[in-house]
Order: C-alpha cells, then structure tokens, then sequence
C-alpha cells in the first residue's frame, strides 16, 4: 500500500492490483479483473426449462389463479381473493427430491407474502400438504365436467 498526498493535501491511497501487479488508485477497477460468472446450477436449469412453465401454469390454472392460504383466509390474509404476484410454491423444495419437482401433489399457487412465509418454516409443511392435497382431491371431483362437455358440443 502507498499513501501520496495530492497538492490540496488530500490523503491518496494506492495499492498493488492482484490481478496485473501494477499500483492503482484504491478506486480504480483494474481492466486485467476477470469478469464474474453465475454459476448454473440443476436448480436454475429447471427452473428455465419449458417444463417447468408449463406446469406452473398447469397449477396456476388448477388453483383458479387465486393465493390458496389467502382464499382460506390464514397467517394474516389481507384479501381473500389474491390474484397478485402468484408464484407456484414447491413443497419438498427442488434441491430436495427430483422425482417431485413436477408432481402436482407437492405444488401450490401462493401470493410472494405467503410464498416467503413458506420458505422461512413459518407455515408448516404439513399445512400446505393439506391446502394441496384439498386442491387435487377438487381437481379429481371435478374432471368429468369438461370430458361432458366435449362430447355435448361434438353431437
């Protein structure tokens, strides 16, 4: 480290570069400095991955674009009928197990309030296991309504 002083008596404080060896000002962004890459892991490929779209809309679509803890009005719910900044929350989180990553009965559509609370442990995985396990058990009720109405319109 080299300390110079400039003529209106400021403190200048230089250092050697580890990237090039030579002295900088301490401000200075050596050009020799590799530029940072992200690293890409499993995770981030899937959650790029046409797949992974697909299914999210899938639930979304299952859920009736509604938040499901805020349709049920639990941990604090400010309106009932949340429809903004849905994201489709993963249970046994992705790391976690492969097999589940697009199983329907490990996804659930939640507002990004609740999404957070989800992920902090602050609602209980066993809660969400039931909201989700509600919503399947709707879906399996009710999928004869669209196979009736297809053949309604086809005669």
């Amino acid at each position: 480290m080299v300390l110079l002083f400039s003529r209106a008596g400021c403190l200048l404080i230089q250092k050697s570069c580890k990237y090039c060896g030579r002295i900088h000002d301490e401000a200075y962004v050596c050009m020799a400095k590799p530029a940072k890459r992200k690293k890409i892991d499993d995770a981030v490929r899937f959650r790029n991955s046409m797949t992974w779209h697909k299914k999210r809309q899938q639930i979304r679509q299952r859920d009736c674009y509604l938040c499901q803890v805020c349709i049920r009005e639990l941990y604090g719910t400010r309106r009932k009928y949340n429809y903004e900044g849905l994201q489709v929350h993963h249970a046994v989180p992705v790391n976690s197990s492969e097999e589940l990553r697009l199983d329907g009965s490990n996804l659930i559509t939640l507002c990004s309030r609740h999404h957070a609370m989800c992920d902090k442990g602050e609602i209980p995985y066993d809660e969400v296991k039931q909201i989700i396990l509600e919503q399947e058990k709707i879906i399996v009720e009710h999928k004869i309504y669209p196979d009736i109405m297809l053949n309604i319109t086809k005669t």
